[in-house]
């Protein structure tokens, strides 16, 4: 029988043979995993369109707003005025006086009755 040499073995060989066993040979490489996606946001609830009715209640009377904004409209219209260029309108309600004041586009003036 024939007996083997006696390798020595330094601990900067052991490290290196170490590194060599842990890294992946050439072409076993696993692919990289992608990078995980960020959750979605959470959706927004939007109201139903749900029907809004304001009304103004003064000395034993009462007023719907949007019958007043449509009055206001019409009274300008009948000022010989095209509703089609009313850009802004803007009622100004005083009960105790029995009036709705108006302004359209920031220049226009006018009043309908309660």
């Amino acid at each position: 029988m024939k007996k083997e040499p006696e390798v020595k073995q330094t601990a900067a060989s052991t490290e290196a043979a170490v590194k060599k066993a842990a890294a992946p040979k050439a072409g076993t490489e696993k692919p990289a995993k992608p990078a995980a996606k960020k959750p979605a946001a959470p959706r927004k609830r939007t109201a139903a369109k749900a029907s809004q009715d304001v009304y103004i209640q003064y000395g034993g009377g009462e007023w719907n707003v949007a019958d007043l904004v449509e009055r206001a409209k019409a009274a300008y219209a009948a000022q010989g005025h095209d509703l089609a260029d009313a850009k802004k309108v803007t009622v100004y309600v005083k009960p105790q006086e029995g009036r709705a004041y108006y302004v359209v586009n920031d220049v226009d003036t006018g009043s309908v009755v309660l």
